[in-house]
């Protein structure tokens, strides 16, 4: 169970501190492990046990958001403690505006944009974490994608284009 639990809850805590925010992440990471410790006798192996774990931690960031029944508001505590990617230079002003956008838009674009643009994982195993159809899932991310662009604004959009070279 240490070797799981040391295993994940990096991946756990920043899926959860992304959907959820900063404030009730590491409540929502420890009661994905407390099922994940209960559970796991009865994992059946159908999917991968990481897809497993992710299904838990986006089922129970969601469930702690409908309990909320409000939005978080985004502060920076604990964002020290997420990995930064790496060798890439990091925005300081940028980062904090995608995580404040990314608080903004609904819980479920928030699960697919996590999963899939941060986590890294296929349309396949989002859809599987979901537990929804790959087309969906690809309708989704791309409706969310479009609503952070919409959320980060026009210099977002003028950042992202190559500039023409004189």
């Amino acid at each position: 169970m240490e070797m799981l639990y040391h295993q994940y809850k990096r991946r756990v805590f920043g899926m959860a501190h992304r959907i959820v925010g900063a404030s009730d992440a590491e409540e929502v990471a420890q009661e994905v492990f407390v099922r994940v410790f209960r559970a796991l006798v009865n994992f059946r192996g159908d999917s991968a046990l990481s897809t497993w774990i992710y299904r838990l931690t986006v089922n129970a960031s969601l469930s702690h958001l409908a309990k909320r029944g409000r939005r978080q508001e985004v502060s920076d505590e604990g964002l020290s403690e997420l990995p930064a990617p790496p060798a890439i230079e990091r925005d300081s002003g940028l980062a904090a505006r995608i995580e404040t956008a990314l608080q903004q838009l609904p819980a479920g674009y928030r699960a697919i944009l996590v999963l899939h643009d941060v986590e890294g994982l296929s349309h396949e195993e989002c859809a599987a974490i979901l537990e929804c159809r790959v087309g969906t899932c690809k309708s989704q991310l791309h409706k969310a994608r479009a609503r952070m662009r919409d959320l980060l604004g026009p210099e977002i959009r003028e950042a992202s284009t190559p500039k023409e070279r004189a």
